[in-house]
């Protein structure tokens, strides 16, 4: 058996990868572009024994930065931005008692190394069996996320459509709008304008905004990447990237020119990603979900889509009980709240509660 914590230049990482279906989430490219972005270190922990692989990608975020904390050797780990969580192999998912005995070596490995807290994100479709294979039942259920079903006939995806949204897409064809897959590189401004434009109108939270250099990064991604675009008279007014890994198209990034709103053109991009995604021999299409995971008008937009649901998993783990309760006192004690209403505020870890 082999335990390891692996670093994005290390060869095993893109060697495990080889042997499971992945997304783009769990590429040491897209992991190490996230831990730039967030000043955090990129680290994945592999556990092997033969045809037995668990596997997990994170960030090393140093606890420093709490406030009157004397300890600053301690750190915590969290997911990418995305659905990167855990890949277990099918061998290992069928072997009664592998993903317990693996995720407990995960924490004992995290424990050894200072690390106090996990938290991670799971993915929705590659980590849809994991409520079964965990008898320990570690996860959280965080709402529901929507993907399109690709093997599907056009007609079928089509009937599964909201009938708004279909009236929606055919409107957007009759006012002239077209929609078409380009490369990302030669249209990477317009999109960040429109991106930018979106959070700023919808006032997202700070977590929404990327800086140019995290765009520019994300071309090192090379075809798993792609832009779909909406014009009107050879104009982007909406537009999404698109990661494609292992039968899997993820919606990643995507707005609107508040200009154009009133026509949705949003729903004419997707109906033609799902079709180009299909084309391709594709099995999804993922939109996601919710912001945080709520049944909130996004939400409800993305399942007018289909009617395939996926349940949002997420490990929240304390793996050292007594450097968490010094960072939670620490941390409450600077706000000056009390640590009973840090641990209320369903917010994990605790101790960065706002």
């Amino acid at each position: 058996m082999k335990i390891a914590i692996l670093d994005v230049r290390n060869p095993s990482w893109s060697a495990t990868l080889d042997k499971l279906p992945h997304d783009v989430y769990h590429l040491p490219d897209y992991v190490a572009l996230d831990s730039k972005r967030t000043e955090t270190i990129p680290q994945a922990f592999l556990l092997e024994d033969g045809d037995k692989i668990f596997f997990a990608p994170y960030l090393l975020r140093s606890c420093a930065d709490i406030v009157n904390c004397d300890r600053a050797t301690i750190y915590d780990v969290i997911s990418p931005y995305g659905y990167p969580g855990i890949l277990i192999s099918e061998v290992a998912q069928n072997t009664p008692g592998f993903a317990d005995f693996a995720l407990e070596k995960f924490r004992q490995t995290l424990h050894d190394r200072d690390i106090c807290s996990a938290f991670l994100r799971l993915h929705p479709i590659l980590g849809e069996k994991f409520a079964d294979i965990f008898n320990s039942n570690p996860f959280q259920e965080n709402g529901k996320t929507v993907s399109i079903d690709l093997t599907l006939d056009e007609d079928q995806i089509w009937a599964k459509t909201r009938r708004g949204h279909q009236s929606t897409i055919n409107k957007c064809t009759r006012l002239g709008l077209t929609a078409r897959t380009v490369p990302y590189a030669d249209y990477m401004n317009e999109f960040i304008a429109i991106y930018e434009e979106t959070m700023k109108r919808v006032k997202a939270k700070d977590t929404y905004y990327f800086s140019r250099d995290y765009f520019e990064d994300l071309l090192k991604l090379g075809d798993k990447l792609h832009l779909g675009v909406v014009e009107s008279e050879g104009k982007i007014v909406c537009s999404s990237l698109f990661f494609e890994s292992c039968g899997i198209v993820q919606a990643h990034l995507g707005g609107t020119k508040t200009e154009f709103l009133k026509q949705s053109p949003f729903n004419l991009l997707l109906h033609h990603m799902r079709l180009w995604a299909k084309d391709r021999g594709n099995q999804y299409l993922h939109i996601g979900g919710g912001v945080g995971g709520k049944k909130d008008n996004l939400y409800t937009f993305k399942s007018g889509f289909s009617k395939q649901r996926h349940e949002f998993l997420t490990l929240r783990s304390v793996v050292d009980n007594h450097r968490y309760n010094d960072l939670l006192k620490s941390r409450a004690k600077s706000i000056n709240k009390s640590v009973e209403e840090l641990k209320q505020s369903q917010f994990f870890p605790a101790y960065r509660a706002s």
